[in-house]
């Protein structure tokens, strides 16, 4: 089973633990585990503010920009997951015309409105050991639907896991925290 390029949608089971209500975009996924931003969990920090503390200018429009919470790993780190236009040799291509950077180059580029135009920021990931995601998924934690970047990019933020649970043909709000096996 590969997750790559997959959103992890919170089953309702999950409620109050730190991932309840969350949608995780899983950037990558192999024999070593898995490491996934969370994308819809807006922090009280704002791009411009994130760029000022590391002595960059900003656009006067990047304090609208929430830095999202990507997950309880490495708080202190930022990620940026971007779409592939733009020439940025330090970003890690993810396939599927997204890239993973910690690189202040794209920072740059992006307080300099110079791309890449579709992105999100992120503090902190989401990482699973070799087997512990698939572990977490046979004990019904996670939905999982192909990613999109519409969903990615456009949707808002609290938006973002009913969009997700649609692609399934499934209202999340419907369904139980309860979860059993046949």
């Amino acid at each position: 089973m590969d997750l790559k390029h997959h959103f992890l949608i919170a089953m309702p089971n999950q409620m109050g633990s730190y991932f309840g209500e969350t949608i995780t975009y899983v950037c990558e996924h192999n024999e070593d585990g898995a490491m996934g931003l969370m994308i819809n969990r807006p922090m009280e920090l704002t791009l411009a503010e994130l760029v000022a503390r590391t002595g960059l200018g900003g656009a006067a429009e990047l304090a609208s920009v929430p830095v999202l919470e990507g997950g309880p790993v490495s708080h202190e780190h930022g990620f940026v997951l971007h779409s592939d236009d733009g020439d940025f040799p330090a970003s890690l291509s993810l396939g599927n015309g997204l890239k993973l950077t910690t690189a202040r180059e794209v920072l740059e580029a992006i307080c300099d409105n110079r791309g890449p135009y579709n992105y999100l920021i992120a503090l902190g990931y989401a990482g699973w050991g070799p087997q512990q995601l698939e572990g977490e998924l046979a004990q019904n934690a996670w939905l999982t639907c192909p990613a999109n970047p519409e969903i990615l990019f456009d949707v808002p933020y609290a938006e973002r896991i009913d969009k997700a649970a649609k692609v399934l043909g499934i209202d999340i709000r419907l369904m139980s925290g309860q979860a059993g096996h046949a």
